[in-house]
């Protein structure tokens, strides 16, 4: 039995897989804000000892494997994989990112610099076939990092605070590695727009006071996701109408 053309079978795999990976996040989550190591000598005595399925990270990974492989299918090439590969890799450390920066307003430099390091391969990988590829990339990160480091600094010059934090800056450039020059600009207005719409119903519903500090990294997330999965055209058109309400033809 076929499945977009995708035979069950790795449907099923993909999903076990995401299972497992699952874990490994909440696995992730309790040692990268105490900046400890995630593989460690004692890994198997410390995870018995404290820690228990986390089935709501298992599912929901295993969800996002199945619809990416719904979504990418499987090429004949490894080239040809590449993005359905980058993004399973990229899912769990995106996951990660949006419950730690949730939880303790931080995303951790370990975790970005492992987006970062990914992303670099993938880069390299890419240009195997199409130099002009790896170079958009290149671009990407220098676009979603200065953006996001030009609005950090305005705003420390007129708040004297910082509009939001380098781990988003940093976030952001790593992540230009993986969607290139235009996604990454896509994503950036994605997640402003995101921003503002939830941050106004986490106030309205008292999830979060008038006072305390909503943190950007899930929104950012979001907006990647969104990426993954939506084509380009149809967001930036969407964005479009939306920013313009409604006059873009």
């Amino acid at each position: 039995m076929y499945i977009n053309d995708v035979h069950i079978l790795f449907y099923v795999l993909v999903a076990i897989l995401g299972l497992f990976v699952g874990q490994i996040i909440d696995w992730l989550n309790k040692r990268l804000p105490d900046g400890k190591k995630v593989i460690s000598k004692d890994i198997i005595r410390e995870y018995k000892q404290k820690f228990k399925p986390n089935y709501i990270l298992m599912f929901a990974t295993a969800i996002i494997y199945v619809t990416l492989l719904y979504v990418y299918g499987i090429r004949d090439t490894l080239i040809a994989n590449l993005d359905l590969i980058k993004f399973i890799i990229l899912t769990p450390l995106l996951v990660s990112a949006f419950v730690i920066d949730y939880k303790l307003q931080i995303i951790p430099n370990r975790l970005n610099l492992t987006i970062f390091e990914i992303g670099l391969v993938f880069a390299f990988l890419y240009g195997l076939s199409n130099v002009a590829i790896t170079i958009n990339m290149l671009l990407g990160m220098l676009a979603g990092g200065g953006i996001f480091l030009l609005i950090t600094l305005i705003g420390g010059l007129f708040y004297g605070k910082e509009a939001m934090g380098f781990g988003d800056v940093k976030l952001m450039g790593a992540l230009g590695l993986y969607f290139g020059l235009s996604n990454i600009i896509v994503i950036t207005l994605m997640s402003f727009l995101l921003g503002a719409v939830l941050s106004i119903v986490l106030l309205g519903t008292g999830v979060r006071k008038s006072d305390e500090y909503i943190p950007f990294g899930p929104f950012i997330v979001m907006g990647t996701f969104i990426s993954m999965y939506v084509p380009f055209e149809t967001v930036k058109l969407l964005l479009l109408q939306i920013f313009t309400l409604g006059m873009y033809k």
